[in-house]
C-alpha cells in the first residue's frame, strides 16, 4: 500500500524526506544513472538505520534486552505505526529508484547489442562474396550417376549354353528315377 505525500512528509526529517522526494515520478526521470545509484545508496542507509531500530524497540519491549538511550520510554507501543511506516516508505522509495536503475541498465545493454549487431551486419556485407561451383544441376534434366560396382562382361551366347546345360541336366536326372 503506498503511503501519501502528505504522511511522508509528516514522518521524515527534512533531510530525509529530500531524499525520499527526489523518488517520485518529476524528479526520478531527470536523474541520471550515478545520481540515481547514489539516491539509492542513500536510501537504502536510511531504510536499514530505521529497521534496526524498529528491531531493537520491539525486542526490548518483549524484554530481550535492555532498552537503549537515555529515555526507556521510547519504546514504541503495539500500535504506534510510526517506525514499521518509515521503513516502508524508505522500502517504497528504494523501488522506485531501482526500477529507474533497471531502466538505465536495460537501455545501456540494448545500445550495447545494437552497436555488436550493426558491426556485425558491416563485417559480413564487407566480406568477400563466396559463390561455389553449384556442381551437377537439373537444368539438363536427371542424370544417371555411375555406379562404382565391377561390372562384368558375358557373351549372351554363354548365357543361352549355360541354361540349356542346366535343362539337359534335369532331364537326365528325371529318366533315371
Amino acid at each position: 500500500m503506498s503511503v501519501p505525500l502528505h504522511q511522508e512528509r509528516r514522518r521524515l526529517s527534512d533531510a530525509e524526506f529530500e531524499h525520499v522526494s527526489r523518488s517520485h515520478h518529476p524528479a526520478v526521470a531527470a536523474l541520471d544513472k550515478e545520481a540515481l545509484v547514489g539516491l539509492a545508496r542513500q536510501l537504502r542507509a536510511y531504510r536499514d538505520k530505521v529497521r534496526d531500530v524498529h528491531r531493537t524497540r520491539r525486542r526490548a519491549q518483549r524484554g530481550g534486552v535492555e532498552a537503549r538511550g537515555a529515555a526507556p520510554a521510547v519504546v514504541a507501543e503495539a500500535g504506534d505505526p510510526g517506525t514499521p511506516l518509515k521503513k516502508q516508505i524508505f522500502s517504497a522509495a528504494l523501488k522506485r529508484v531501482n526500477r529507474h536503475i533497471a531502466r538505465h541498465q536495460a537501455a545501456e545493454r540494448k545500445a550495447r547489442s545494437v552497436s555488436l549487431l550493426r558491426g556485425a551486419l558491416s563485417r559480413r556485407r564487407g566480406a568477400a562474396v563466396h559463390h561455389p561451383d553449384p556442381g551437377q544441376t537439373a537444368s539438363a534434366g536427371m542424370q544417371a550417376n555411375e555406379s562404382d560396382r565391377r561390372t562384368v562382361q558375358t557373351d549372351p551366347r554363354e548365357i543361352g549354353r549355360v541354361s540349356q546345360f542346366v535343362k539337359d541336366a534335369q532331364a537326365q536326372r528325371d529318366s533315371r528315377g
